[in-house]
């Protein structure tokens, strides 16, 4: 009896240590010599208005929140620095409804539901060895957001939406910039 408890002890330690499993978000693969990431302006190569704007915000933002680092945006002052351009921004319905017709208003559907896909280049590089730490050219943010009005008042109207993605998109671009992956 003492040897099958001891076996499956062994067992159960042996499968739990090697698993592999950490939560998203709390494993820093950057070098511990960096303590100031800067982060300038993103570029935006795209007709999106002010949309480089709140990326930058966000990404500050979700560094401080979420990271020990320092952030600055000036990319001499810090140990590394990350630089981002939003290449595309594309946005379409996912979702419909169907407003029934009335006395004086034809059947009509409008979406209620917005897929927006960014495609974006982000590096990171060390500022005194100007090795790169992170890159990635084809960075792909997708994400469904709801929309209560029809499709042309979504970019209208797009300050509480441009807000909502871009901390969705900082949250991804950070833990994909310090887990490396």
């Amino acid at each position: 009896m003492n040897r099958a408890t001891f076996i499956c002890s062994l067992l159960a330690v042996t499968i739990f240590a090697g698993c592999g499993y950490h939560v998203a978000g709390r494993n820093d693969s950057l070098p511990q010599t960096i303590h100031v990431i800067a982060v300038p302006a993103i570029e935006n190569r795209t007709s999106s208005y002010r949309i480089e704007q709140r990326l930058t915000a966000a990404t500050i933002h979700e560094f401080l929140a979420r990271t020990n680092y320092k952030v600055v945006s000036a990319p001499e002052s810090g140990d590394a620095v990350l630089r981002g351009t939003v290449l595309t921004v594309e946005a379409v319905p996912l979702l419909f409804t169907s407003i029934p017709a009335t006395a004086t208003t034809p059947a009509t559907t409008r979406a209620t539901t917005m897929l927006v896909t960014m495609k974006c280049e982000v590096t990171l590089t060390e500022s005194t060895t100007q090795k790169i730490l992170y890159h990635n050219n084809n960075f792909i943010f997708r994400n469904e957001y709801e929309i209560s009005t029809d499709v042309k008042s979504f970019f209208e109207e797009q300050d509480p939406a441009l807000d909502r993605m871009s901390q969705d998109f900082a949250k991804r671009l950070v833990s994909a910039v310090t887990e490396n992956y």
